[in-house]
């Protein structure tokens, strides 16, 4: 046993410090980013935000949503191949990534998908990356798929991101247990604070011409802004875009002026006993659920949040004077708030 003495950090233990700054208005700021990746050498540009694959957010109608402002989106891993192989001939398609598990089933399905029709991008998924098993899953999904961009995950710490930078994924995912909806830090004790493994994980990928998505964590624009001041280069949201017109979760109604209002949504963990009992029948004797499951607002369509997250970020991006994306974790300086200093250093 030993024990780490050195701070780490979340998104709420931190604030950006702002900067002078020439910019005059959040007009004047670049939010969209280009990446080359690096095992297929193909380039991409846009917005760096990916709706996680979660059934409720990881939809078809959340990804077409999502391609009009330039972002991103993970697809669930329950859609019927014909759903997938007509999607995947859609524009829309070319910033979606299609999420494959660990089980035969998932593999037999995309490669029957990918027989009919190109997939370009894929997110291998799997709650804990530390595994060899994992490792050797994304090394064969490199073999079997050498021009597709890979995200891979998820994991914590730099060590293990430059292992599955260098078994053949482009992305690697950040974050365990930091999710709303997410309970493997309670059940297991297992985890990592969000902003320190942000941190950590980029610096190992960037040096290996890698990239790092952020996943979890977010509950206000003002975490997103400081995931990518933390180095993150993609940010993936679950709870932030649950409750909208794009997502496939059972919306709960209350019956006003005599007509039937949404109100809430419900939204859940892929490993609570919600999802298990949906797509496994029931929670395994050899496990324990490590999700719950939640009611959040009903919320329209995403547009709006979407402007809302856009927004937070170019207004951050004014305060540091930093003119593009790639420029805000150069510029970012954090400064840890009252409590966490007090804990850190017992004032």
């Amino acid at each position: 046993m030993r024990i780490e003495t050195e701070p780490k950090l979340d998104f709420k233990d931190v604030l950006i410090r702002p900067k002078r700054s020439t910019l005059s208005s959040r007009s004047a700021v670049d939010i969209n980013r280009g990446f080359r990746f690096l095992h297929t050498g193909r380039d991409w540009s846009g917005f760096p935000l990916i709706a996680a694959n979660m059934d409720v957010t990881g939809t078809i109608p959340m990804a077409r949503a999502l391609a009009g402002v330039g972002a991103m989106v993970a697809l669930h891993k329950y859609y019927p191949a014909e759903h997938l192989v007509a999607f995947f001939r859609e524009e829309a398609s070319r910033n979606t990534f299609y999420t494959i598990g660990t089980n035969e089933a998932d593999w037999e399905k995309f490669a029957h998908v990918k027989r009919q029709v190109p997939v370009p991008m894929i997110c291998l998924d799997v709650a804990n990356g530390y595994t060899e098993r994992f490792v050797e899953m994304v090394a064969q999904a490199r073999e079997q798929n050498p021009d597709a961009v890979i995200m891979a995950g998820n994991v914590v710490t730099g060590d293990m991101t430059e292992a599955l930078l260098l078994a053949g994924a482009d992305i690697v995912k950040v974050g365990i247990g930091p999710g709303s909806v997410c309970t493997t830090r309670k059940m297991t004790g297992v985890g990592y604070p969000q902003l320190s493994a942000v941190i950590e994980c980029a610096d190992a990928a960037h040096g290996l011409k890698g990239q790092v998505c952020a996943d979890g964590g977010c509950t206000v624009p003002g975490d997103i802004t400081k995931a990518y001041g933390g180095g993150a280069d993609f940010v993936m949201l679950g709870g932030m875009l649950a409750g909208h017109d794009e997502c496939e979760g059972e919306i709960r109604t209350e019956t006003r002026d005599g007509r039937e209002v949404p109100v809430s949504m419900v939204f859940y963990g892929m490993s609570s006993d919600t999802a298990m009992n949906k797509y496994a029948g029931g929670v395994a004797k050899y496990r324990a659920s490590e999700g719950k499951t939640v009611e959040v607002p009903y919320r329209g369509p995403v547009e709006a949040t979407l402007q809302e997250i856009m927004g937070g970020v170019r207004s951050m991006m004014t305060y540091i004077g930093a003119t593009r994306l790639k420029e805000v974790p150069k510029r970012t300086t954090f400064v840890m708030v009252g409590a966490q200093l007090n804990t850190v250093f017992g004032g």
